[in-house]
């Protein structure tokens, strides 16, 4: 995931969610330099990238190796649910018209959790 400037981006964070995992992870994120080696590996590896600043900047928020907060279970699992979307999409070759792909933030419950987008 990215949060992205008109110039470039700024940070990028990287999630993983395993079978074991109880949620998703923060694995790597980063500014300028750093975030631009997260973007270029998540390419090279076929990861899919998704931008969305608000997302971005909460997740900036969590400590590596860290679960991610509840508060942000559900805009991950719209992302999540999007991106399998997608990929089932591709596999088959049937065409689709995808989901609204921008996970519904509640910033309130996100801020009452001590996540801060600023």
């Amino acid at each position: 995931m990215t949060g992205k400037d008109t110039k470039r981006r700024q940070n990028a964070v990287a999630i993983a969610y395993g079978a074991g995992d109880a949620a998703p992870r923060v694995v790597a994120k980063g500014q300028g330099l750093v975030a631009e080696q997260i973007m270029r590996r998540a390419s090279e590896a076929g990861v899919f990238v998704h931008e969305s600043k608000e997302l971005v900047q909460l997740l900036m928020g969590v400590d590596l190796d860290r679960e991610i907060p509840p508060a942000l279970y559900r805009a991950i699992a719209e992302l999540l649910a999007w991106l399998y979307h997608i990929e089932s999409a591709q596999k088959h070759g049937t065409p689709m018209s995808p989901p609204d792909p921008t996970p519904h933030l509640n910033l309130d419950d996100a801020a009452n959790a001590g996540i801060s987008n600023e």
